[in-house]
């Protein structure tokens, strides 16, 4: 009779020290060995792959998964890239994909926003819509089918955006706007029900004036939480604040919602051997949430 073998979770991080946070996290979710590896790059990782899948049984290796973070989410994707590569007919692991946070906050961030919002055809303006998490943000609410107006201060870039999220969501509903002025993100704004700023720490991208003065906003989220936050006058406790008839989230607000779904992908890790959560599959998580 086999037993269950303890749950190992194998922590690949592409930066130089694997992240401190993202080993916590593993361990509240109830993993029990933690192996963690900083450094790790397309060109390094088939090894620790290959020991991870080459230690156990196939039935056994639903208690073996993998976990790739790190600050860079290109190098992440590139990591998961090769992984899948690795793996062979039944000898494979389930795997998480979550650098930076950026899955886990884009997913708890549309699903903060559909608390207050029907997300099909609203109209929905995310603010440096280039960043990792404003493209995962993009992406996941083209998914709910709304209409998403992608800012970024360059036109280019901005339209860069929808060109990549078209490629991956048939059917998205896509504009590229240039926000690099106060009046261009009041424009941008009008109309729209829903705001997400997803840009760079301390960077201001909406001023409060420009927020009150829309028309028609239902819901206001900031995902930066340093100082000066993203949206003007929301604070970065807020958790469905209601400020001016608007519904405002803050980082941390959003924070409760990012740690519980970083935590159910955990345990869903374990569950079988043949899992890959991405964005999507880390949002649909948030349905029994």
């Amino acid at each position: 009779m086999s037993m269950n073998k303890p749950k190992i979770l194998l922590q690949l991080d592409t930066d130089a020290q694997p992240s401190v946070f993202d080993g916590v996290v593993a361990i509240d979710a109830g993993v029990e060995h933690l192996l963690r590896h900083g450094g790790i790059t397309a060109a390094n990782v088939r090894e620790r792959v290959h020991g991870a899948i080459f230690t156990r049984g196939p039935a056994e290796l639903r208690s073996t998964a993998i976990f790739v973070g790190g600050s860079d989410v290109a190098a992440g994707e590139a990591v998961l890239a090769e992984i899948r590569k690795t793996f062979f007919g039944p000898l494979r692991v389930s795997v998480l994909l979550d650098p930076n946070g950026a899955n886990t906050t884009a997913a708890a961030a549309v699903w903060a926003a559909a608390k207050h919002v029907a997300l099909a055809d609203a109209q929905v303006l995310v603010l440096a819509a280039t960043g990792p998490v404003g493209q995962r943000v993009a992406r996941l609410l083209a998914r709910q089918g709304a209409v998403v107006r992608a800012a970024s201060r360059s036109a280019s870039r901005a339209q860069a955006v929808c060109d990549a999220v078209a490629r991956q969501v048939p059917g998205a509903k896509l504009s590229a706007h240039a926000c690099a002025s106060a009046s261009e993100t009041e424009a941008s704004l009008q109309g729209a029900e829903v705001v997400i700023a997803a840009g760079a720490a301390g960077v201001e991208l909406l001023s409060e004036h420009s927020r009150l003065a829309a028309d028609g906003l239902k819901v206001a989220i900031d995902l930066n939480a340093v100082p000066p936050g993203g949206l003007a006058g929301v604070d970065v406790l807020d958790r469905a604040k209601d400020r001016q008839g608007v519904a405002c989230y803050g980082a941390i607000g959003v924070g409760a919602t990012k740690m519980k779904l970083h935590k159910s992908a955990i345990a869903r890790l374990f569950e079988t051997n043949d899992r890959i959560l991405d964005a999507e599959e880390i949002f649909e998580l948030g349905a029994a949430l």
